[in-house]
């Protein structure tokens, strides 16, 4: 019987890769589940759910020992990453296009690493998404948190003391974040306008009751996965002068551009920030990555000329029922994927388990992380 070992995240993060009712189906699956003590502790699941569940309650170094399987959220920290025997099968969001040094460490460790952001997205993978999955909280909790800060409503008032106006919300991509935002924006009452290189989002965007601000000459490359891609530099021009106009007439603007294993691209100048009203608020949803504005720090609110900016990387974590309860559902069905009666199966002819599974044997087996691996090793 194959043995799963389920991690504490450390730090600040509040979220757990599995709740006891996951622990339920992976024994109905013949696989043990091993659980770090206080692991589910800051999502508000107690050790004594999941020993009831039937879970084993250790401590890290036990677990790693004596599991095959760890699954978390977060990278190993290197504490965990020094524990780790050869052989032992990493299941996390590794974030390996960002993460290059810890995945040479990880090959050269011999451990096998799936990241789960890099789970295909097509139809079949939908029920293992994290990203869409977090993304969904993102949005959300984005709109939430633009809300509690903008001094005014959101919603149209029709008042004895007169009539209050909607606020106006300018969002920068329609990805899966983007697209809750809108929703969210729009339950709230805001009038919402909404930006994407990807002119097939329209339709979306519509359908939410948002107007989508188009700018022409785009490039949209199906290749791409659903995700943005790089644009030419005088695209770029024509959308940074349209988004400035956009932007200074906004109360609130939330960015959710990104481009994998790049650095997010600049939608909000400084300028644009300067010119923008007193009392206006910048969520950047892409802050661990640069951030799309440009004066975004993340992890951090700032205020400049009285416009509120805030730049925070893992809205997620503040949300952390919900969101561990959404990743608890990922990694069961992915975990269906690798488990069968209660032995490890990889399948590498499996498109998911081929283009998740980033390291084996020693060597970088992903195809993009390889090539990024290949072109940094000549830069030394």
């Amino acid at each position: 019987m194959i043995k799963v070992g389920v991690l504490k995240e450390s730090g600040s993060e509040k979220r757990v890769i599995l709740l006891p009712e996951g622990v339920r189906t992976l024994q109905e699956m013949k696989t043990a589940v091993w659980v770090e003590a206080g692991a589910g502790k800051e999502a508000y699941f107690q050790d004594g759910a999941y020993k009831e569940a039937g879970a084993r309650i250790a401590e890290k170094g036990e677990i790693i020992e004596n599991t095959s399987v760890i699954i978390k959220i977060n990278p190993p920290t290197s504490e965990e990453r020094n524990a780790m025997k050869e052989g032992t099968v990493l299941i996390a969001i590794l974030q390996p296009l960002s993460n290059i040094s810890l995945i040479d460490e990880l090959a050269k460790k011999n451990i096998t690493t799936f990241s789960l952001d890099c789970i295909p997205r097509t139809t079949r993978a939908q029920t293992m998404d994290v990203l869409s999955s977090m993304a969904t909280v993102a949005g959300y909790k984005a709109v939430l948190l633009a809300a509690s800060h903008l001094p005014t409503f959101f919603p149209m008032f029709i008042t004895a003391a007169g009539t209050v106006t909607p606020a106006k919300v300018l969002i920068l991509g329609a990805g899966v974040a983007g697209l809750q935002a809108i929703a969210t924006a729009r339950r709230l009452g805001a009038v919402v306008e909404v930006f994407d290189v990807r002119a097939d989002v329209k339709e979306e965007v519509e359908t939410l009751g948002a107007k989508f601000v188009e700018v022409e000459g785009a490039v949209d490359e199906a290749r791409a996965g659903g995700y943005a891609v790089e644009q030419t530099g005088e695209f770029q021009q024509k959308q940074k002068q349209l988004i400035h106009n956009h932007a200074v007439k906004s109360d609130v603007i939330i960015t959710a551009a990104q481009i994998p294993g790049k650095a997010a691209p600049k939608l909000i100048s400084e300028e644009t920030v300067d010119a923008m009203k007193p009392g206006s608020v910048i969520v950047d949803l892409a802050a661990s990555s640069g951030g799309n504005c440009e004066v975004c720090k993340n992890n951090e609110t700032i205020v400049k000329n009285g416009v509120t900016i805030i730049g925070e990387s893992n809205l997620p974590a503040t949300m952390p029922v919900d969101a561990s309860k959404m990743l608890g559902k990922n990694i069961i069905n992915f975990l269906k994927l690798i488990i069968n009666k209660g032995e490890l199966n990889l399948d590498f002819k499996d498109d998911i388990i081929k283009n998740t599974c980033i390291t084996q044997n020693k060597e970088i087996i992903n195809e993009s992380v390889k090539n990024l691996f290949m072109k940094t090793a000549k830069t030394f």
